[in-house]
């Protein structure tokens, strides 16, 4: 069966522009002047740590980096109101069903605040799973990908991951399934081309590529 996995944050829900505002948060602890979205682009990387540790330039510490993840989420948690589902997300998720594909979502977001908030939407009844991080802050997706696709388990034989960072593309290239990536995210189209799997404009699309 054809199988799709998605990516949440910048790819199905459309939050970019909070991120940079909790990113602008935790800056501000260092006082470090607020970045833009192209500022953002310029640096964002995994592990996250690394992405602060360019825009402030220079190396952070432990404490540090825990007064940054603290911060950035408190602030975050607090502003999702401001954000919804990407324009065509729904659409696409239900193109998905229509053609008889299956479906999940693995995200980098902590697992027990995305749970609810994919239910809050009321996309759960057309996934097979819905994962976050189970982990520590900031991690690739390399190692939190390939668990996803040991416990979707075999009867899933076509997959498609679709997401909006070079992170997205490296943990799929190194699991050996394909990649879409979707610029509504965390970098410049010019990076995620660079990465030699198709760029899209919108979901829809991905599942075309």
């Amino acid at each position: 069966m054809r199988h799709i996995i998605w990516d949440w944050n910048g790819t199905l829900f459309d939050d970019l522009h909070l991120t940079v505002e909790a990113v602008n948060e935790s800056l501000a602890k260092f006082n470090v002047p607020p970045i833009d979205s192209d500022r953002y682009r310029d640096h964002y990387t995994r592990p996250v740590a690394l992405f602060y540790e360019r825009l402030l330039d220079r190396d952070i510490t432990v404490e540090e980096w825990r007064l940054i993840d603290t911060t950035f989420h408190d602030f975050y948690r607090l502003a999702l109101p401001r954000a919804q589902l990407a324009r065509d997300a729904r659409s696409a998720l239900e193109s998905v069903r229509d053609r008889g594909w299956s479906q999940s979502i693995l995200s980098m977001w902590w697992h027990e605040e995305l749970v609810p908030f994919v239910t809050g939407y009321g996309l759960d009844p057309l996934m097979v799973r819905v994962d976050g991080n189970r982990g520590d802050a900031g991690e690739t997706k390399r190692a939190h990908l390939e668990r996803h696709l040991s416990d979707l388990g075999a009867a899933h034989d076509v997959i498609l991951v679709v997401g909006d960072s070079l992170d997205d593309a490296q943990a799929a290239a190194e699991a050996g399934v394909p990649c879409v990536l979707y610029d509504g995210g965390a970098h410049h189209r010019s990076e995620l081309e660079a990465a030699g799997v198709p760029v899209v404009d919108t979901l829809l699309a991905a599942l075309d590529a």
